[in-house]
């Protein structure tokens, strides 16, 4: 077999070199006449080109015939070869595709890279660990390539002349070359010049070198051309997403300011319609939808229009527009969001008269929950525009900031304490903080607060009621965090899932050992979900057996299992119903295993007490 891909391999080469000979021989019977040559040059290009051409007919048919080998298949008759000869792209794609994946684990081969060389495979790989997306494929697409056009059919086409201008953001930290370069070109070539008034690169201090020069040139082209159209904010030290966006703000001149980040393409009419909304109400913040650019081989993927929700923890997330929106039956048409996913327009001097972005957010998340929230409370409202979409690389992994959970609890916590009055207790129940003293520095808060209080904003209940009904209260958590056992440093968990069937294990209090106590009884495992439209799950004694078991709450209630538990702070647990106790017990490999049995005076500790029980 190795001997019949060599074969294939020298024949693939000089089938290469017979077409190269071709195309100069061809050119050169195109040139020459505009030369002057005499016909009977014109006499010996064209037998060369009889002999090329039937020298390619044998080498073809060779190569089929060893292909054929190499397929353990049976060797084409000669009118079946004439019929079935193959290019020399299947030639070339037959000898790719016996090269060893270098590096079958990684998701970036999953579905592209077949037939790179194991030196391009090296390269595809190293670049995807730096970015987190597919750069080897990046640098070799045009810079001005065109997307599909995703929008939906009754989004209008043509737009008022007289629409607002534009400042666009784009915030970037060690992005790759060609990715920036892309999202500058297709911004510039989607949007009408007469609207764009500047694009704002903002570079939180990278340090990768191709982000100096050689972005400074591509600056300098686009400059010669269009005077002015670029401008570019550079941090002396890295300060984050939320800052960065504070800095774009800041530099804009424009009279809307679109705030993106840099690995992005704008699609045709992105902007028109956000202008659009804009025009017709100067206090709507809007958001485009983003359509998912694949990271391994970036690929566009359709994504439906969404609001843009939350949990407790101030994670976003995406989430169903209201039913009467969905009951239009129309999708190009604005949707009401509780809330921002980061990228958004808004009225620059509107955004200034709210306090524009809180610069004491760090350095990511919670601060695009932070402005939704803030222009609902404080007199404007936040939609998403269906008719607007940008293209969005979703990245595998963020390289430049592994765990950002750190900054994210720092950043919902100052959130929490600002806007959202006495449910800032669920903020912290969802990071397993305590009620009181959490020793989280959140920053300077007063002159926030003062805000609040000068532009007159509603409390948070109202948003609650009227903005975000789905999200849950939790107004009925008696205590939350890791339940103990008295017998040492083990946990309730919620065990593998999917399964319900609860373990105990060595505390780490992580989501699976998050625990929490009601006023209905009822000992909820595995984290509390934020929203009424998702279950959690309850523990339950199956009243035979030893083995406890977990059920959505709700099933557990209709159905009557025995889900309530008798339970006071470092006291035993106790099911109402069978009277029989939550333990820890040695199993045959002598390690603790959960099991429900009579009581034996073992006790239970929940981390934190959010009320009195």
């Amino acid at each position: 077999m190795k001997a019949h891909v060599r074969g294939a391999g020298i024949l693939g080469a000089t089938l290469l070199g017979i077409y190269i000979l071709l195309f100069v021989n061809t050119s050169l019977k195109t040139e020459t006449p505009q030369r002057g040559a005499d016909p009977r040059l014109l006499r010996k290009l064209d037998r060369i080109e009889t002999v090329l051409h039937n020298l390619t007919n044998l080498l073809e048919k060779s190569a089929l015939k060893i292909l054929s080998k190499n397929d353990n298949g049976p060797s084409q008759s000669q009118d079946n070869a004439d019929h079935r000869r193959p290019s020399l792209e299947k030639v070339e794609g037959q000898i790719q595709k016996s090269v060893h994946k270098l590096f079958p684990d990684s998701s970036l081969f999953t579905n592209w890279g077949h037939g790179l060389t194991v030196e391009e495979q090296k390269e595809a790989e190293g670049l995807f660990q730096i970015y987190g997306y597919n750069v080897f494929l990046s640098n070799q697409l045009p810079l001005d390539r065109t997307l599909p056009d995703m929008r939906d059919k009754r989004c209008p086409r043509n737009h008022p002349k007289d629409l607002p201008t534009v400042s666009v953001v784009l915030i970037y930290l060690n992005e790759a070359l060609s990715i920036i370069q892309r999202a500058i070109r297709s911004i510039i070539t989607h949007t009408p010049a007469h609207l764009l008034r500047e694009v704002i690169l903002v570079d939180d201090c990278s340090s990768y070198n191709d982000l100096a020069e050689p972005l400074q040139n591509y600056i300098d082209q686009i400059q010669f051309q269009k005077p002015g159209l670029i401008k570019k904010v550079r941090h002396r030290r890295q300060m984050g997403l939320a800052q960065s966006r504070v800095s774009g703000w800041e530099h804009a001149t424009a009279d809307v300011v679109v705030i993106l980040d840099a690995h992005i393409e704008a699609t045709v009419g992105w902007v028109e319609p956000l202008l659009a909304r804009i025009k017709a109400d100067r206090k709507v913040v809007v958001s485009p939808v983003f359509d998912k650019v694949k990271y391994d081989d970036l690929e566009v993927e359709r994504y439906d229009a969404a609001s843009h929700g939350f949990d407790w923890a101030l994670w976003c997330m995406y989430e169903e527009f209201s039913p009467q929106w969905y009951a239009m039956n129309d999708e190009s048409q604005p949707g009401k969001s509780p809330s921002l996913m980061g990228i958004f327009a808004a009225d620059r001097q509107f955004l200034g008269e709210i306090g524009g972005l809180d610069g004491g957010m760090m350095t990511y998340g919670g601060e695009n929950v932070e402005l939704g929230v803030r222009v609902w409370l404080c007199g404007g409202s936040v939609e998403v525009v269906p008719c607007s979409r940008i293209a969005h690389i979703e990245r595998a992994h963020k390289p430049y900031a592994p765990d950002l959970s750190s900054p994210m609890r720092r950043n919902a916590v100052r959130v929490a304490e600002i806007w959202m009055d006495e449910y800032k207790k669920n903020v912290m129940m969802a990071w397993n903080l305590p009620l009181h003293d959490h020793g989280v520095d959140i920053g300077e808060v007063t002159e926030r607060r003062r805000l609040r209080e000068k532009l007159n904003c509603k409390p948070f209940q109202w948003y609650l009621d009227n903005i975000y009904p789905s999200l849950r209260t939790w107004e009925d958590i008696l205590g939350y965090g890791v339940l103990k056992n008295s017998l040492g440093d083990f946990c309730l968990d919620q065990g593998a899932v999917p399964g319900n069937i609860p373990i105990v294990y060595e505390c780490h209090s992580q989501r699976p050992q998050m625990c929490y106590y009601n006023n209905a009884s009822e000992i909820i495992v595995g984290g509390l979900r934020s929203h009424k439209y998702n279950q959690n799950r309850c523990l339950v004694d199956p009243g035979s057996g030893s083995t406890p078991t977990l059920h959505q709450c709700q099933l557990a209630q209709s159905a009557k299992l025995h889900s309530q538990w008798e339970f006071r702070q470092g006291q035993s647990i106790r099911n109402k119903a069978t009277k029989r106790c939550l333990e820890l017990s040695l199993g045959e490999s002598l390690n603790y295993e959960l099991i429900i049995q009579k009581c034996t005076g073992q006790t239970w500790t929940i981390e934190h007490v959010a009320k009195t029980f």
